[in-house]
């Protein structure tokens, strides 16, 4: 027809066909990176508006940055003649009324801000860069009337912090009571799938395949059992995880925090006689000023403080007063030591205290009541540019382990054993209550008397 305006799809590779003809609730492309899956979502949302007027869509990235250069800008040249973009509402508008959004999702609750919203379908780019609770919160936005569609198409790589659900779901095909498992497909793909790519950069190819060997199968060949998204794989809940127990009181005590207007993570470690040390407390609240941080930080200290560790960016003096953060935690109480910012050897020196030694037992542990470090370590990811270091992203989660990070690397000393124990216990019996758990312990102080008293 006269003025008719064409637009063409292209030419899909084979498993980018099996991905735009699926039909499932849950549809899951890619595996490798390099395997062509942002084309493919941008194709597969203009197929559903051009064929389902008035269909409602949303696509999300975790990011705005990744939102607008995989999608909104590849769009704005594709759809020029054929759908309205506008800005201020980040969507599509097209001709037959049907939409597509796109939102992002930087922070964990970023997410709540679609709850009672209605979708038919929802892509969810780059999957395992979501936790679970962000994809349970977007599945239950599948509704609404008209005879259209409800389905969630996501694209997914191994890694991140949802590499746990996404592989239980799409790739074991592990089920919950509630969860059919008809309703999920996952459709494997490679880097040698995208033709286009392998004949306009081959450099890339060249880069996954001289990955190390990890990387390299996950990134490259699609590994879902070798790279399970933690950047810290030692971290076993089981191990480092206990229960709460009274902390001597000849043992040292370090407050360690990561502080800014955002979040204020703050953690207590004691050490004890050996140089092993458990995280007993942690205070994590945000928008809180230098002099709310320190009243709560003060009220929560029960022991006597060795040391208050914190970052050295806190140590940067304002243009507008010439005084630092550390300054200001000084006049209320708080003396601060400098710990390092170097990422890369902060990192090690956690994952040197989470290792588990010749005797089965890590040098740090946790107590269960520290839940925002508990819930966090284990999601950092590695940092895609930079292996050897975390990713600073989802920020919410970086926090508590910077804190952590800041203990670690600095060098601590282990506690004095009482000289009161020395003189009323053997040291056997001493070894064998530092060695006891909270029960253990308890057996001994109530059978020998208490190792801190006097004889």
């Amino acid at each position: 027809m006269p003025g008719e305006v064409v637009w063409s799809l292209g030419t899909p590779s084979e498993r980018q066909r099996e991905f735009l003809l699926a039909d499932a609730r849950f549809v899951a492309y890619g595996g490798a990176r390099g395997g062509g899956k942002s084309w493919a979502v941008r194709k597969k949302a203009v197929l559903l508006a051009a064929n389902y007027p008035g269909i409602r869509l949303l696509l999300l990235r975790r990011t705005y940055g990744e939102l607008r250069e995989n999608h909104i800008l590849p769009l704005q040249r594709e759809l020029k003649d054929i759908a309205t973009y506008k800005e201020t509402e980040k969507a599509f508008t097209f001709p037959n009324g049907s939409r597509l959004r796109f939102g992002y999702c930087d922070g964990e609750t970023d997410v709540l801000q679609y709850q009672g919203q209605e979708y038919d379908c929802i892509f969810l780019d780059e999957a395992t860069q979501f936790t679970e609770m962000q994809f349970a919160t977007l599945t239950a936005c599948l509704r609404g009337v008209g005879d259209f569609p409800r389905r969630m198409y996501l694209t997914c790589n191994p890694g991140g912090v949802g590499h746990d659900w996404v592989k239980r779901l799409f790739v074991d095909r592990r089920y919950r009571p509630a969860e059919r498992p008809e309703d999920y497909v996952f459709i494997p793909a490679r880097v040698y799938d995208n033709a286009v790519l392998m004949r306009q950069d081959s450099g890339y190819v060249q880069m996954l395949e001289s990955l190390p060997e990890d990387l390299r199968r996950a990134w490259l060949e699609g590994d879902w059992n070798v790279f399970a998204g933690q950047f810290f794989r030692e971290f076993n809940r089981d191990t480092h995880v206990c229960r709460p127990f009274e902390i001597p009181p000849h043992w040292r005590v370090y407050v360690t925090m990561d502080y800014g207007l955002d979040m204020l993570a703050c953690l207590w470690v004691a050490v004890d006689e050996r140089g092993r040390a458990v995280v007993f407390r942690e205070l994590y609240e945000s928008d809180l000023i230098i002099s709310e941080a320190a009243e709560r930080i003060l009220a929560a200290t029960k022991e006597a403080v060795d040391l208050w560790l914190a970052p050295p960016d806190l140590w940067n003096r304002r243009q507008e007063s010439g005084r630092s953060v550390a300054d200001l935690f000084a006049e209320r109480g708080i003396s601060l030591t400098k710990t390092s910012n170097d990422r890369v050897a902060g990192w090690m020196a956690v994952k040197e205290w989470l290792h588990e030694g010749a005797e089965g037992e890590p040098r740090l542990r946790m107590f269960e009541g520290c839940h925002n470090l508990i819930r966090t370590l284990p999601m950092l990811r590695y940092d895609e540019q930079r292996p050897s270091d975390a990713a600073t992203t989802p920020h919410e989660l970086t926090h508590a382990p910077d804190a952590l990070r800041g203990f670690c690397v600095y060098w601590t000393q282990a506690a004095e054993p009482p000289r009161a124990a020395r003189s009323n216990w053997s040291e056997d019996l001493w070894e064998d209550y530092n060695n006891a758990g909270e029960a253990g312990k308890a057996y001994l102080v109530e059978k020998y008397g208490s190792p801190f008293s006097r004889p």
